[in-house]
This record gives C-alpha cells, structure tokens and sequence, in this order.
C-alpha cells in the first residue's frame, strides 16, 4: 500500500499545465489507455454523462488550436480531448445501464432491484426533471437558497449536473497521464461554438474544458508550485 501511495503521489506532483510541447507524438496505444482510465472516474449514479472526443488528425487539431484563441499549450500539443456533457448522453447511459442490469447473470435479484430503482430516478430526473420549464423555478428556488442551483434539475442545471461529471474523468486522465510521463494542459479559454461545430456535437451539449496533451519541451515553463496551506484550505468540523 506505501508503494501506491508513492506512486500516486509521484504522478500527482509530476503533473502541471504545460503550456509548451515538444514536436513529438504520443504512441497511439498509451492515448487509449489513457483514455480507457478516464472511464473509471466516478459519476453520478455512474449515468456517466459525457464524451471524451479524442482528436488527433492533424487538419482538426490545427483548426481546434485556433479555436483555442491562440493558447501556447494548443500550438505545439500532439493530442487533444475535448470533453463534451449532456443530459441526453446520461440518458443513453441509462438505458444501457438498465439494459446490462436485466441480462446481467451475475446481479441476484435484490442487486437487479437496487439498480433498477435508481437507474430509473436518474431516467426520470433526466428526462422531465431536465425540462426548461422548470429553470424559472429553480433560478427562484436558488436566489432563496443557493445550495439548490447545484440540483440537476431544470435547462441549466442538468448541463451544470453533466459538466460537473465530466470534470471527474478528465482529472482521472490528466493524473493518468502523468502516471505514463505524459503531461497536460487542462484549457478552458476556448470557442465553445467553434470546437462544438467542429466535432459536429449536438444541440445542447456544453464542453467544460480541452485537455492538451504532449511532452514538456526542454524549456517550458515550470516555476516553483504554490498552494494555499491547510490550515487555509482545509477546514476541520
């Protein structure tokens, strides 16, 4: 157990934004398992709702650079993964969940029951509960209690829900990535409309952020790491 700690500990501190790439790529095969990693983030109620666009021609990736408006990581990155969230992926991943749960031979019947029942609040949350009709109501509900703008509920709070998730897997694959000694760039100074036009994503789909990915170049940018201390950051009930 002390040797994981390390080693998380390792690919933890290896990891920063890079913001300049050597002209090198990235061995296909250590991209999808890097990707193959991103699936294991957890979600909530494992709806999972996103996708990780892996882009990698070069014409794409020149024209998601600019899009990018001019970021150094963008210019010189071997790799991108624009991560894109909905409502309507989590949807889809219900049902396939559901779907996997009724064949599955290995779930007893009170598992299948267990899953069944949530499976089918997320269904339901997801579909009426993801309706604008209910924004007013929740921006109302909100301005009295703010804790409430964070419930998946409503046109802007079920986008805000899936934004949310994806940001677990890219975390899970940006420390994955440093794992490998690959480094990252995590961007969200970007067109939204311009990279959704692009990958051709649907209406409705929102992109919290593009992860650059490369090797550092000799002289990138890398100065001493500062973060608050605990006793600011931490606080002990």
């Amino acid at each position: 157990m002390l040797h994981s700690w390390d080693a998380f500990q390792a690919a933890n501190r290896f990891r920063r934004a890079i913001r300049k790439f050597q002209f090198r790529s990235i061995p296909e095969g250590d991209v999808r398992a890097l990707l193959a990693e991103a699936t294991f983030a957890p979600s909530s109620g494992n709806m999972q709702p996103y996708q990780l666009h892996w882009v990698r021609t070069p014409a794409l990736k020149a024209s998601l650079a600019q899009a990018c408006n001019g970021q150094k990581a963008a210019a010189s990155a071997a790799d991108f993964v624009v991560f894109a969230a909905s409502p309507a992926i989590g949807r889809r991943t219900a049902e396939a969940q559901l779907d996997h749960v009724e064949k599955s031979t290995v779930l007893g019947p009170e598992s299948k029951a267990y899953y069944r029942k949530q499976i089918g609040k997320f269904q339901r949350v997801l579909g009426t509960g993801s309706s604008v009709f209910w924004s007013p109501f929740l921006m109302l509900a909100a301005w009295i209690r703010p804790t409430l703008s964070l419930l998946p509920v409503g046109h802007l709070g079920s986008r805000q829900w899936a934004a949310r998730n994806a940001i677990f897997a890219a975390q899970t694959l940006m420390l994955a990535a440093a794992a490998k000694g690959i480094d990252s760039c995590p961007m969200e100074g970007f067109s939204a409309s311009q990279v959704s036009k692009l990958l051709g994503l649907p209406r409705g789909t929102v992109i919290p952020l593009v992860v650059a990915l490369g090797y550092r170049a000799d002289d990138a940018r890398i100065e001493e790491r500062w973060r608050l201390p605990l006793s600011e950051s931490v606080v002990s009930h």
